[in-house]
């Protein structure tokens, strides 16, 4: 497998999780709002929705989603545009994409915030170190 085709395949990898985690989400509110009778109205915003649904789990972590991983998918395109893909890049991605799979099932079950926050952390190094590492190496090429 190519460098360009692992990073592809990390970048679809973290896309079908983030879909799984929103059908994940659909299903977990659409069963809470029939049971408990909830108008979709009466959860149109988001206030609102904290006061009528019980759990949010499935929902913070598909908002979550969207919120680091988004500096790996511009990293991934550009590294890709650019044509400039350091051999060890595809591979700390992996990485990257392991630990959000990791941060959601912990979210998405039994939401121990330190295990999250550690698991986020490490995430967080990891776009950090890619990001820094990319740009030294594009630079100094």
């Amino acid at each position: 497998m190519t460098p360009t085709q692992l990073l592809v395949l990390a970048c679809a990898t973290l896309a079908l999780h983030t879909l799984t985690v929103g059908i994940r989400m659909f299903y977990m509110r659409v069963t809470e709002m029939r049971s408990n009778k909830i108008s979709p109205q009466k959860v149109a915003l988001s206030v609102a929705r904290a006061t009528q649904l019980n759990d949010s789990r499935a929902s913070d972590n598909y908002n979550h989603l969207f919120e680091l991983p988004i500096l790996f998918y511009v990293l991934c395109v550009l590294a890709i545009a650019t044509q400039h893909i350091p051999t060890w890049l595809p591979y700390v991605a992996c990485l990257f994409v392991i630990s959000r799979i990791i941060h959601s099932v912990i979210q998405c079950t039994y939401n121990k915030v330190m295990h999250r926050f550690t698991v986020f952390l490490i995430g967080f190094l990891l776009i950090s170190v890619m990001w820094l590492g990319f740009l030294i190496s594009f630079i100094t090429t």
